[in-house]
């Protein structure tokens, strides 16, 4: 089997090296050591899914609570016991304050994404940050979860476990993007042509995602996409990507379908990508805003959160809106930016991850 870009996923906890959080399974986008260690534990990871896969002789049992898998001994970072505070570098928006409501907890929430009006909120989550991939597997909590009732009045429901897998095989998802009722995300299951393959499925009403389907090859395994942003009903898919002829470590890049067919994957140009790290897009539904993860370009530790706006058919300079390990923007048509914050220690060691909100002034 081949193995896939591992820092630029996010499943089931793969790429939890602590010492460096970009991300995506909260990965890294410093190099090579990381990428091998991601890389051994996503084979770990499906050796595991085997594993499990071979011994559950007794069907699923009653799903517990994320209150009821989080360690006993784990540790709630406030915004008053954080290391690295997230900065706001711009006015139009209120500072950074943790996402109210049941979201967070002392485990790690991640890949958020909300709808444009505000009423549904999407977001990956796991127990215990520091365990790797292949022991998350069958913890009956680690994956997609889900909540609404947050538009307006901003009070979210008690989040509940989106399961895409009814089969007899485990999997492990993640990267959760909301299309209208189709949900596009990335999983590690058979039927794959990686190790992390992007999947589709459609809403059928509370709890229920039927039609779960992989997106094809040419997305897969041509393009090998990184975590991306859907626009358009599909007809549009903005990722992030270390292919060649890019401009620094991983760029954004787009894909067309017409016809059928996914084009030949364009880059969104220098006003975007520097010779650093971008990666999870998103683009607000009127399709003038491309959020994104990046390097801090203004010397913050960890990753940035970056927007550029619309100038014709191509993007302006990106501008840093929030620094200090901040990542995943996600923005409703308020204007309203939620995002991941790392919680590391004093040596940038990861302790746990929340989903904050800066609103819109």
């Amino acid at each position: 089997m081949r193995t896939r870009r591992t820092d630029d996923r996010e499943v089931a906890g793969a790429g939890h090296e602590t010492a460096s959080v970009e991300r995506g399974l909260l990965a890294t986008p410093r190099a090579s050591s990381t990428r091998v260690a991601t890389t051994c534990a996503l084979v770990l990871l499906v050796s595991a899914l085997l594993w499990t896969a071979c011994s559950n002789t007794t069907g699923p049992a009653e799903r517990p609570t994320r209150a009821d898998l989080i360690p006993a001994d784990a540790v709630k970072v406030t915004p008053e016991t954080d290391v690295f505070v997230p900065v706001l570098q711009s006015a139009g928006w209120a500072d950074p304050v943790p996402m109210p409501g049941p979201i967070n907890t002392a485990g790690g929430e991640d890949s958020p994404f909300i709808a444009p009006d505000g009423s549904v909120f999407l977001f990956w989550w796991t127990p215990d940050v520091s365990i790797p991939a292949e022991e998350q597997v069958g913890d009956g909590g680690t994956g997609i979860w889900y909540t609404d009732g947050g538009a307006g009045a901003r009070a979210w429901d008690e989040p509940t476990f989106v399961d895409l897998n009814s089969g007899l095989l485990p999997s492990l998802e993640g990267c959760p993007t909301l299309d209208g009722t189709t949900l596009w995300f990335c999983s590690v299951r058979s039927g794959n042509y990686g190790l992390i393959d992007a999947w589709l499925a459609d809403y059928a009403g509370p709890g229920v995602w039927t039609n779960r389907r992989n997106a094809g090859q040419t997305l897969n395994e041509t393009y090998d996409i990184g975590e991306w942003h859907v626009l358009d009903g599909g007809s549009e898919i903005v990722f992030g990507s270390d292919r060649a002829d890019g401009y620094g470590d991983m760029d954004l890049w787009s894909t067309w379908h017409n016809e059928g067919e996914w084009s030949v994957p364009e880059n969104l140009g220098p006003n975007v990508n520097d010779a650093g790290h971008q990666s999870r897009p998103f683009v607000t539904s009127d399709g003038e805003e491309l959020w994104f993860t990046g390097t801090s370009r203004l010397g913050y530790h960890g990753p940035a959160v970056f927007r550029s706006l619309k100038q014709g058919v191509s993007w302006g300079p990106a501008e840093e809106i929030v620094s200090n390990y901040a990542a995943e923007p996600t923005v409703d048509d308020d204007g309203n930016l939620y995002f991941v914050h790392h919680f590391m220690d004093a040596d940038e060691e990861m302790i746990e991850a929340d989903i904050y909100v800066c609103y819109r002034r």
